[in-house]
């Protein structure tokens, strides 16, 4: 009876080892898993020409299973709303827009009351602002872990997510940082074109175009609109 019971007793302990096992191999699998997918997003994202709509097609898909999902998801997360603001800065930073507001074919498209330029104008600068704070604040330790703190998940898989893949944030992005610094020059170069657009309103009946040219009735104007348009070199 004594043998019986402890040949019960091994199959049990086969059994449990047997479940620990699969469930250690399977998590070192999902493990691998999530690395390769996101090593293979680093990639797409870093590289020379990139494809959109396959970095989207990676972002909205989930490779993983259970825990590891949530891990992923949360990061994924992270980086969509991060990659979708980086693309709004893009495209505005690219809109022809922005050096044609001050060409004589716009003057005489929208002038002398410029409304759609200012609309513009006012418009791109806030959306530019806007995107400037979300800019320095997803590279923030802060805004990477707000993506996970709701997910109910273990400390392990809490710790994998920071160490793994938010990394070192220190909370500080730089004046001289590449993207900071093309923001704000194309914010001054809007303020600067905006002030020229005020001064044509303002003195809307004392200018005229001819050809490639503006001509003012004065020349105090002249030197006035002069020296506006040096700012912007």
């Amino acid at each position: 009876m004594k043998k019986k019971l402890l040949w019960v007793l091994g199959i049990v302990v086969l059994v449990i080892l047997g479940i620990v096992g699969y469930f250690v191999v399977s998590d070192l699998n999902q493990e691998a898993k999530l690395k390769e997918e996101l090593d293979g997003l680093n990639e797409l994202v870093n590289a020379d020409n990139m494809d959109l709509d396959l970095i989207y097609e990676r972002l909205d898909r989930t490779v993983t299973k259970g825990d590891y999902a949530k891990v992923e998801e949360s990061f994924k997360n992270y980086l969509k709303d991060n990659f979708d603001n980086s693309v709004v800065i893009v495209n505005i930073l690219n809109d022809e827009r922005i050096t044609t507001s001050l060409t004589v074919t716009n003057y005489q498209e929208d002038g002398p009351d410029f409304i759609e330029t200012k609309e513009y104008l006012t418009t791109t600068k806030a959306q530019l602002e806007d995107c400037l704070t979300k800019y320095k604040e997803f590279l923030t330790y802060d805004k990477a872990m707000s993506y996970i703190e709701d997910k109910d998940l273990d400390s392990y898989y809490i710790d994998l997510y920071k160490n793994e893949y938010v990394g070192d944030m220190d909370n500080t992005i730089t004046e001289d940082d590449e993207m900071v610094t093309s923001i704000n020059e194309i914010i001054e170069l809007l303020n600067n074109t905006e002030e020229i657009i005020d001064f044509l309103i303002a003195n809307k009946g004392s200018w005229n175009v001819e050809g490639e040219n503006i001509n003012f009735d004065t020349n105090a104007l002249a030197e006035q609109y002069d020296v506006l348009l040096n700012k912007l070199s």
